[in-house]
């Protein structure tokens, strides 16, 4: 049913769901990749549309950045619209040698310093893992598509800008035992392991801060196409 951010009706959305962070790459995938497709919903102009990839039912939408912001998106649509699996699909800025630009990684946990998973539920831990099925699913088309997808712990921050006395990206890959750092797989977790939903994250590198490598827009939009389309491999295969 409608909810106060979304205005989708009743059946609009597939069970599985792709959550790019901007509402413009959402559109991209879905006239990119997806047929039939329909924008079904718009509010506050997050973008969410349903269609099929080979034949089978897809929806992607927008997240929005940060963790409150997947967070309201992801329980609504697992509780209101009867979502299953939700796939993130993003960029992070590698802490490790061994991530370079436009490499695409699956986390296989997400540790995070935020107060989320406490609010929310009394959650404790620092990291949170995402659905085991759900990235079997995901190696497993990406060995079948020759995609190189590399598994590491994803470091969710609170701060995208941080203070004159935050840590250096060094010692918070050292605090957290992370791969890459992004804004939102955390909450999401949380949010799938409370309701028992399905939740993974993909993402593809950015920039480095060990290498101060760095993609510009353009690069950025065209190097994610890779990724986008691992995504939807997965999500006809659930």
């Amino acid at each position: 049913m409608p909810t106060p951010h979304i205005s989708a009706p009743d059946g609009a959305f597939a069970k599985t769901v792709l959550m790019p962070g901007d509402p413009l790459r959402a559109k991209l995938l879905a006239d990119t990749f997806l047929e039939n497709v329909e924008l079904v919903t718009s509010v506050r102009n997050v973008f969410g549309y349903t269609g099929t990839y080979k034949g089978k039912p897809v929806s992607v939408m927008a997240s929005g950045m940060g963790m409150p912001s997947i967070g309201i998106y992801s329980h609504e649509l697992y509780t209101c619209y009867g979502v299953e699996n939700i796939i993130r699909i993003g960029s992070a800025g590698s802490y490790s040698p061994d991530l370079h630009v436009k490499d695409i990684v699956l986390a296989d946990s997400a540790f995070s310093e935020s107060s989320y998973a406490s609010v929310h539920n009394g959650e404790t831990s620092n990291i949170l893992y995402p659905t085991p099925h759900l990235n079997e699913v995901i190696l497993k088309a990406a060995e079948e598509t020759g995609v190189a997808c590399h598994l590491g712990r994803v470091h969710s921050s609170d701060v995208f800008y941080g203070g004159p006395n935050a840590p250096v990206w060094q010692e918070l890959r050292k605090q957290t035992g992370s791969d890459c750092v992004e804004m939102e797989s955390f909450a999401l977790f949380h949010n799938a392991n409370v309701l028992g939903k399905g939740a993974a994250c993909l993402l593809t590198i950015s920039d480095s801060f060990v290498t101060g490598e760095a993609l510009n827009a353009e690069d950025r939009q065209k190097s994610f196409m890779e990724m986008l389309q691992l995504a939807l491999e997965a999500a006809v295969r659930m």
